[in-house]
């Protein structure tokens, strides 16, 4: 049976009384909780990834789908990926219910269509290899679980990620990830604790499954693009560190070959 913990009272009273630092406090003693509701699901993360790595050498992708809060969180994930990596946009798909415009605004009832989030996928040739983790913090989002059923139907990898314990979504998923973090200090406001626990699963999931793809060199982002002045220096550094040459040589190579990995393994030959 469901228990419906993002939606329970805060543990503070009176918020509306208290000053700005109390209330700054209080949000800070509540976000510490997160990364311990966080860690306490790394088995459950582990078992995802491992899973997900075995498609993605045979061209399987991941698709995030969610709403609100939920959504905007996977298709921020997904859309920092190749900037970061270096790798295609389609490895990663972030997708919201009500499309991109709710990005910036709540598109009406969009997130209680059951079938929508799998005509949207459909968009994008979406096979048996592929991935869907559904995000929900509440776990009862129906165009979530929706998309789930038909994926899990059609023989797709299938996994979540919910701030609830023993949701529709979680038995709708054949890998939950279940990271519970207490009521929210504004009460259901679950883009404060909840979107901060998914935020940091979503980065957990992504950044692993790019290193183990071999995105990462040491700890270096070494397949990063170019596309700030930021960037190139600190690409540069990562050659100068690397090859032990002048910082001019290091980022004449890095704008001719134009990543560092390239640059690395130019040198290495």
């Amino acid at each position: 049976m469901m228990v419906n913990i993002t939606e329970s009272p805060s543990e503070f009273l009176h918020l509306d009384e208290m000053s700005v630092k109390e209330l700054l406090a209080g949000i800070n003693r509540e976000d510490a909780k997160i990364a311990s509701a966080v860690g306490a699901v790394i088995p459950q993360i582990e078992v995802l990834v491992d899973k997900i790595l075995e498609r993605m050498p045979r061209g399987g992708r991941v698709f995030y789908i969610g709403a609100g809060t939920s959504g905007r969180l996977g298709v921020l994930d997904a859309s920092e990926i190749p900037p970061t990596f270096g790798v295609s946009p389609g490895i990663i798909i972030g997708l919201i219910a009500g499309g991109d415009k709710a990005l910036r605004s709540a598109v009406e009832a969009a997130e209680d269509n059951t079938t929508q989030a799998w005509k949207d996928l459909e968009a994008f040739d979406i096979g048996d290899q592929d991935t869907l983790i559904g995000i929900a913090a509440s776990g009862t989002t129906p165009y979530v679980i929706g998309g789930i059923n038909t994926a899990r139907a059609k023989g797709l990898l299938t996994g979540c990620i919910t701030c609830n314990p023993g949701s529709p979504l979680a038995q709708a998923a054949e890998y939950p990830i279940e990271a519970v973090a207490g009521p929210e200090f504004v009460t259901g406001s679950t883009r404060m604790k909840a979107g901060s626990a998914q935020k940091l699963v979503l980065n957990m999931i992504s950044t692993t499954l790019m290193i183990k793809m071999g995105r990462v060199k040491g700890n270096k982002m070494v397949n990063m693009q170019l596309t700030n002045k930021k960037l190139v220096e600190r690409g540069t550094r990562m050659i100068v560190d690397e090859l032990n040459i002048p910082a001019e040589e290091a980022k004449a190579l890095l704008l001719q070959h134009g990543s560092v990995k390239k640059v690395l393994d130019t040198a290495s030959r």
